[in-house]
């Protein structure tokens, strides 16, 4: 559904996006999650270093973007989104833009 959602949204943009799901390396800290996926983006801004999906095997159905598999990757990064779906429904989305000087 998070692929799904991200090709409504961007539609063919959505084929340069560079998704990727830390919380297999940090863990599903319930009420924290959601503030470790934005320290990672926030991170991924500043320094060029997009984290990767750790233990990425193959895609799910349905499943068609570029998930950054396995090992992080260097890009020029100006925007990222971070995504958080909690519990019950309770989803949050938040756009950060790189400090340009």
């Amino acid at each position: 559904m998070e692929s799904r959602a991200l090709r409504e949204v961007f539609a063919g943009h959505a084929d340069r996006l560079l998704v990727s799901a830390t919380k297999s390396m940090h863990g599903h800290s319930l009420g924290a999650a959601g503030a470790h996926e934005l320290v990672a983006t926030v991170l991924a801004l500043k320094h060029g270093i997009v984290p990767p999906t750790a233990n990425f095997t193959a895609p799910g159905e349905g499943c068609d973007l570029d998930y950054v598999p396995n090992h992080s990757r260097e890009a020029e990064l100006h925007t990222a989104l971070s995504n958080s779906f909690a519990f019950g429904g309770l989803n949050a989305a938040l756009a950060v833009r790189a400090w340009q000087e």
